[in-house]
C-alpha cells in the first residue's frame, strides 16, 4: 500500500511540472505572428511605433530593477534590448537563460554619442566590466518597448 501510495504522489510530481505553465507579465502576448529580430534591426524604419512579437531566448536581465532584458536574435550574435516601465513588469534573475515571447513597440532612441557613452558606461558599471569609451560609436539604437512577455516556465 506505501509503494502504490508512493507511486501516486511521485506520478503527481511529474505531472504538474511536465506541464508547469509559462510566467506572464504586464498585459501578456496577444500578437499572434511572430516577427524576427533580424527583420527588425535590418529595417528598423518599417517597424519602428508598430506593435511586434518577438520570440528567444532572454540572454541578460537588468541586475538592479528587472526593467529591461536582452532577448537573443535569430542571428549568431544578434539581440534586442526589451525596456519596461519601471515598476510595471519586473522581470526576474531567473529568466535569464529562458525562451520568451515578448509583445511591444519598437523604437529608436535618438542619442548622442555622449549620451551613448553614459548609457554603454552605466552598463558596464552594472556588469563590473570595463568599459572604453573609444568603442562607441554614433548609432541608432533600436530597442522594443515591452507591453508584456511570456516566460516558458
Amino acid at each position: 500500500m506505501k509503494r502504490l501510495l508512493f507511486l501516486v504522489v511521485l506520478m503527481t510530481i511529474f505531472t504538474v511540472s511536465a506541464h508547469a505553465k509559462n510566467q506572464t507579465y504586464g498585459k501578456g502576448v496577444h500578437v499572434t505572428e511572430t516577427t524576427a529580430v533580424s527583420a527588425i534591426l535590418d529595417n528598423p524604419d518599417s517597424y519602428i511605433g508598430k506593435t511586434v512579437k518577438i520570440e528567444g531566448m532572454i540572454i541578460e536581465v537588468c541586475a538592479k530593477r528587472g526593467c529591461w532584458v536582452y532577448v537573443a536574435g535569430d542571428r549568431q550574435g544578434e539581440k534586442i534590448q526589451v525596456k519596461v516601465t519601471d515598476g510595471e513588469i519586473v522581470f526576474p534573475m531567473s529568466a535569464s537563460g529562458q525562451i520568451a515571447a515578448v509583445e511591444g513597440i519598437v523604437e529608436e532612441l535618438k542619442i548622442s554619442r555622449e549620451e551613448m557613452i553614459k548609457y554603454l558606461q552605466h552598463m558596464a558599471e552594472e556588469k563590473g566590466q570595463p568599459f572604453d569609451p573609444a568603442t562607441v560609436k554614433d548609432e541608432r539604437m533600436i530597442r522594443i518597448v515591452g507591453l508584456g512577455a511570456e516566460i516558458e516556465g
